[in-house]
């Protein structure tokens, strides 16, 4: 167990036998540029290009602990970025279980996505690559039992709304804080906020496709 995991597990960010499993196999080092591998196991963002980074490894587990994942669910990932909450995810969820990853950017889904099938999830069609706008979410795959947003909002759209299954959860940044968001009923939304994180904004830009 790196130093990293060690100490996200010490400072309660890092609770659940499932995602600590997760963190030790799928490594953050495989989901960053080259000349960053040596400063994958910091508790820092790091930047993977084009005006994005890949997560805090503590804001990623707190978003993961807070989706309280479950074998055989199907996730939503938008923004799925270099492809690494993706890829933790899906080892979550196992076998059973799917998700389906949204980037718009063109050149970091190809990249994701060569990451994410590192692990033989892409492959294995346990990780579904989209490359497209996700400020709508995937309504072609829809419903989801959980929804994970990677980039911050103004507000939480009725569409993931829409698309989350009853009894689902979600977490997102909206501005500077965490939303977790779980659908009690048809109209019934839970929503609890947590504040002090700081998001790239969700860029809406063309219609998600495969």
């Amino acid at each position: 167990m790196s130093r990293l995991i060690n100490n996200l597990i010490t400072q309660g960010y890092l609770k659940s036998d499932a995602l600590i499993d997760a963190f030790n196999r799928i490594g953050r080092e495989e989901f960053v540029p080259e000349e960053f591998v040596s400063e994958a196991d910091t508790n820092i963002p790091l930047p993977i290009g084009y005006g994005q980074t890949i997560s805090q490894p503590l804001t990623v587990a707190m978003m993961l602990e807070l989706l309280d994942l479950r074998p055989g669910q199907k996730v939503l990932d938008i923004g799925s970025g270099s492809g690494w909450t993706s890829a933790l995810m899906a080892e979550v969820v196992g076998d059973e279980g799917s998700v389906v990853a949204v980037e718009r950017i063109p050149e970091l889904y190809d990249f994701g996505k060569k990451n994410i099938d590192k692990f033989g999830f892409v492959s294995l069609k346990r990780v579904k690559c989209v490359l497209g706008d996700g400020s709508q979410g995937y309504a072609k795959d829809a419903p989801y039992d959980r929804i994970l947003v990677s980039a911050s909002l103004e507000e939480i759209p009725d569409t993931y709304k829409e698309q989350l299954t009853i009894g689902g959860k979600m977490v997102m940044p909206i501005y500077n804080s965490l939303a977790y968001v779980e659908k009690r009923g048809k109209d019934d939304f839970y929503v609890e906020r947590f504040a002090g994180f700081i998001f790239v904004p969700l860029i809406e830009n063309s219609p998600a496709t495969t």
